[in-house]
């Protein structure tokens, strides 16, 4: 584990693990998180001899609670800190929620050599909030509340949002793990309420349509068709789209948080695409 510092001064938490020279998978957390949310996955890829890095996004975790910068454009140029300071080259990033929304604005705009291919799961691009351009979006009412939600308790919000829809706990027959809320909870409480607030702004509003167009490295797009927080009909689809080199890989009635509850089916997808093996996969 280490700090990288950006150039307003915000101190970036990552953590570094497998061998130096091997091909690197990079993992971009979704919100209100930390790096901590890819534990299982960062054990799974090491396992398969890859080195593994996840970061805090500035405002999350155990990086700095800085005032300004809760936007994508400056969680892009963190990343780029971080990517230049590590010296990545080749590299897979892998977003969920909002980190696939971090993930499509870095990888747009990275240097020629530092991206090798890019997984988007659950991701908030090309754009949630409804729009005139985007009639098939969220009110911006439902992010209102959220923003309202949080300003009132945010701790008992922390305990709702997983307790719920984001892993789907709220569907009859569900199988309902007090850790992972807990575990998110602890996350989501261990940042910052300023961050989280605006952030909330980062991953509704910011459209990522021309980021998607940029985009010249294979990408999958993997989303759960009974995702309640990020609606799959407004997103997936439409991102493997606007995608010159993406795949679209559906799973059927699993939820936004897919990647805890499933992972003995996501993680052997993830490894089929970061090895090539995989075949073009649909819905």
């Amino acid at each position: 584990m280490g700090t990288v510092t950006t150039k307003d001064g915000t101190s970036i938490y990552f953590k570094d693990w497998g061998p130096r020279d091997a091909q690197p998978i990079v993992f971009h957390h979704g919100w209100p998180l930390s790096g901590d949310d890819w534990d299982n996955q960062m054990l799974f890829f090491l396992d398969q001899g890859y080195r593994v890095i996840a970061h805090d996004r500035r405002g999350h975790g155990r990086s700095s609670q800085s005032a300004t910068g809760h936007e994508m454009d400056t969680y892009a140029a963190d990343v780029a800190v971080l990517t230049d300071a590590l010296d990545l080259r080749d590299a897979v990033h892998i977003g969920h929620s909002t980190g696939g929304g971090e993930v499509a604005r870095y990888v747009a705009r990275a240097a020629p050599g530092r991206v090798a291919k890019a997984i988007l799961v659950g991701a908030v691009p090309p754009i949630m909030v409804k729009t005139a351009s985007n009639p098939g979006g969220l009110p911006i009412e439902v992010f209102d509340g959220f923003r309202a939600s949080l300003v009132a308790n945010r701790a008992q919000f922390y305990i709702d949002v997983p307790s719920g829809p984001f892993f789907g706990f709220n569907r009859p027959g569900a199988e309902v793990s007090q850790g992972l809320i807990d575990n998110w909870w602890r996350q989501g409480m261990q940042g910052a309420a300023n961050a989280h607030y605006h952030c909330i702004k980062a991953f509704s509003e910011t459209d990522f349509t021309e980021d998607l167009k940029q985009i010249d490295v294979p990408v999958l797009v993997a989303h759960g068709t009974d995702d309640q927080i990020v609606p799959y009909d407004d997103s997936a689809p439409l991102a493997a789209e606007l995608l010159r080199h993406g795949r679209l890989k559906s799973y059927e009635g699993l939820p936004h948080g897919m990647l805890a509850t499933h992972p003995q089916v996501l993680n052997p997808d993830l490894l089929a695409f970061v090895t090539g093996e995989a075949s073009r996969p649909g819905r």
